[in-house]
């Protein structure tokens, strides 16, 4: 097929107000520019790419978040004889791929912009007649097995077939950041996703639990950082590790042991609350889904998230291990997040599950929690 451009649509940014949109429209070109080699035009709500590597630019569209929709496309000038042309090689082309025979329903879409001595049916009914000219098969606009689209836009007319849904979402780095707590574990990683779709830049945020976690944790967290940043070109994740072994002995010999999980998670909120206020995001991200593991239930997510004042984000809070998983799978963090990293030595057999807000309370001062927090902070590294 001599496809010449790429057609890209948006959802949910054309309900933005003018400035607005455009604003988005920018960022959005912008990533795309930074996935592939590629020039790129916008006009009336459509996005014109011309990649330099057609192959490469329709695979990586895919994974830039604000794309709804995209087209492989054909283009001509808006005249009936170039459209005949243009249209009549584009069926020839369809017939040798096997995609239309005499036997294939098909229908012509057409829409347009602009002024024209045409309207949008007697181009779609004239169209037709170019396609029946190269292969004698049946219209049938209610339940065609091929679809051809013309979209005709002042004097330029693109001819496509085929729509390749695209992420969605909204153009990564137009919601502000966020600090995700990033482990090597399935959930986080999708929460991350699923914020990025969200046009959030994301700071990594991984906790590094040794002595009480082997050093495979760390490995697969950068192993992880690195397959979302195939979804954050032009935006790219930033990577902060704390050392967070010594708060988590500080816990275990202070409190009781079954309070370990919530003293934890509890410390790990307090930190990225540091961090987003030093980085400028303005809220914490976490994989949290309600029951899934002891600090997860609900007695137990309000004493973990008491005092920090930052929105604590959990995109996946209704959602059963069985659909995180298979958005990880889609997204191509689970292959990495099921390795075996060895689990956290510090979990104790009988974690807490109904935590008490006022001992918890008292347990977090017992152990001086802020002041092992501010040690914890004040060692963050830098990884990117």
């Amino acid at each position: 097929m001599n496809y010449d451009l790429i057609i890209a649509r948006y959802g949910e940014i054309g309900l933005k107000s003018p400035k607005i949109r455009s604003r988005f429209e920018k960022k959005l070109v912008k990533n795309i520019k930074a996935t592939f080699e590629c020039s790129v035009d916008r006009n009336q709500g459509r996005i014109y790419i011309f990649p330099e590597n057609f192959e490469d630019g329709i695979e990586k569209l895919n994974k830039v978040f604000g794309v709804v929709s995209y087209s492989p496309a054909t283009s001509t000038k808006t005249s009936y004889e170039d459209i005949d042309e243009t249209l009549t090689k584009y069926v020839e082309s369809l017939v040798e791929k096997g995609l239309i025979d005499e036997n294939t329903k098909f229908a012509i879409k057409c829409r347009r912009v602009g002024k024209h001595e045409f309207t949008s049916q007697e181009m779609a009914a004239h169209c037709g007649g170019v396609v029946r000219k190269v292969v004698m098969a049946p219209v049938d606009l209610t339940n065609p097995d091929l679809t051809i689209f013309v979209e005709v836009r002042e004097n330029d007319t693109y001819i496509f077939h085929e729509k390749i849904k695209g992420p969605g979402g909204l153009p990564l780095g137009t919601q502000g950041k966020v600090v995700v707590l990033l482990s090597s574990g399935i959930d986080s990683p999708v929460a991350a996703y699923l914020m990025m779709k969200r046009g959030c830049e994301v700071i990594a945020l991984n906790c590094d639990n040794a002595p009480f976690t082997t050093p495979k944790a760390a490995e697969l967290f950068e192993q992880l950082v690195d397959q979302l940043n195939e979804y954050a070109k032009g935006v790219p994740i930033k990577k902060r590790v704390v050392p967070y072994g010594e708060y988590l002995q500080t816990a275990k010999g202070t409190a009781p042991e079954k309070m370990t999980c919530v003293l934890c998670k509890s410390g790990m909120y307090h930190i990225a609350e540091k961090l987003a206020l030093k980085l400028g995001a303005d809220a914490i991200v976490d994989g949290s889904s309600v029951g899934q593991v002891a600090s997860q239930t609900l007695s137990n997510i309000l004493a973990t998230r008491y005092g920090v004042e930052m929105p604590i984000l959990s995109p996946l809070i209704g959602l059963d291990k069985e659909e995180i998983t298979k958005i990880a799978k889609k997204i191509g963090t689970f292959e990495i997040s099921k390795i075996d990293d060895g689990g956290c030595s510090a979990v104790p057999k009988y974690p807490e599950t109904r935590a008490d807000l006022e001992r918890v309370k008292q347990a977090c001062e017992d152990m001086n929690q802020d002041a092992e927090v501010q040690k914890a902070f004040e060692n963050i590294r830098r990884l990117d």
